[in-house]
């Protein structure tokens, strides 16, 4: 109770601190109101929403309801295509996060060390997936599932296979196309930020480094290159994560909406089936409440990590 009583009394005195420099620099919050405005609005705002139309029955054309947990407990005891759709996030997510972002960091890593009318023409290629929209749709065109895709007629010409194969219609194949487009896709800003943050360390540390005892390349990347970028690391992470667990229009696209047995179901595309489908909104919002607490965890754990970055 002691300690508890000395913790509260510094807290006190740093929130008395804070609001006294708060006070003194007010004309630089006024220029700040703006944004923290629309930040409440846009982005806290239906965040605490969610989490409250999560515990009720919400329908949008009757008033909402309040049922405790009910919600939550449908989707993990009873709904057993919320639990597919939680399998292939996952291992959505655990192949497409860690392998698009180490990727997007090698391939930055490499192209940094090209001339500079090299590197802004290689940039340009390994980003365009991100800037042409819905360029995966051409991912519809390889893995046809008649004899015309061109997957299917490179296989079938060199006698791999007899006949065609349904890539985007067969459960065994189904996931296995989406991972491979969602890793071609992650070269997005990610990517962007690892190059302009490789651009951006002081060649003079690299020498300094050297004076010091780094060896090889390996640790100058260790001790030198990655501490100067953590920012952009962090950023890189926080993309990664948010892609991978909010993949839902490549699976919608190649696969259809719904995939066959549901074997390409994620979360997302479970969230906007009851959202606006069903427009069951507070079902939906219990399955965005659980996605967004999952992804904040993985934030937190990848922070972590990253902080031991060059220790």
């Amino acid at each position: 109770m002691k300690f508890l009583g000395k913790y509260m009394q510094i807290k006190k005195r740093n929130v008395g601190i804070a609001w006294k420099k708060a006070k003194m620099s007010k004309t630089c919050y006024l220029f700040l109101l703006p944004y923290f405005i629309l930040f409440t609005v846009f982005y806290i705002l239906p965040v605490v929403m969610s989490i409250f139309y999560s515990f009720t029955y919400y329908n949008v054309l009757e008033p909402a309801k309040f049922i405790g947990f009910e919600n939550y407990i449908d989707l993990l005891l009873s709904d057993d295509v919320f639990l597919i759709a939680v399998k292939n996030t996952f291992l959505l997510a655990a192949i497409t996060g860690p392998l698009g972002y180490i990727m997007a960091f090698i391939f930055a890593w490499f192209i940094n060390e090209l001339p500079r009318y090299i590197r802004a023409f290689a940039v340009m290629v390994f980003y365009a997936p991100t800037i042409a929209g819905q360029a995966y749709l051409i991912w519809s065109i390889l893995f046809s599932g008649d004899a015309y895709g061109y997957v299917n007629a490179f296989l079938t010409k060199f006698g791999i296979i007899n006949e065609p194969i349904l890539w985007l219609t067969d459960t065994k194949y189904m996931m296995n196309v989406v991972i491979i487009v969602v890793l071609w896709m992650s070269l997005g800003t990610g990517f962007l930020s690892f190059v302009a943050g490789l651009q951006g360390i002081d060649a003079s540390q690299f020498e300094a480094g050297y004076v010091d005892g780094v060896r090889n390349r390996w640790q100058e990347l260790w001790y030198i290159t990655l501490p100067n970028m953590k920012p952009m690391l962090l950023f890189g992470a926080v993309m990664a994560i948010t892609q991978s667990f909010g993949v839902a229009d490549v699976t919608m696209a190649l696969c259809g909406y719904p995939s066959t047995d549901y074997a390409a179901r994620t979360v997302v595309t479970h969230l906007i089936d009851y959202g606006t489908t069903r427009f069951e909104m507070g079902y939906a919002s219990a399955i965005a409440t659980i996605l967004f607490v999952v992804m904040i965890v993985c934030n937190k754990a990848i922070q972590a990590l990253l902080n031991k970055v060059g220790t």
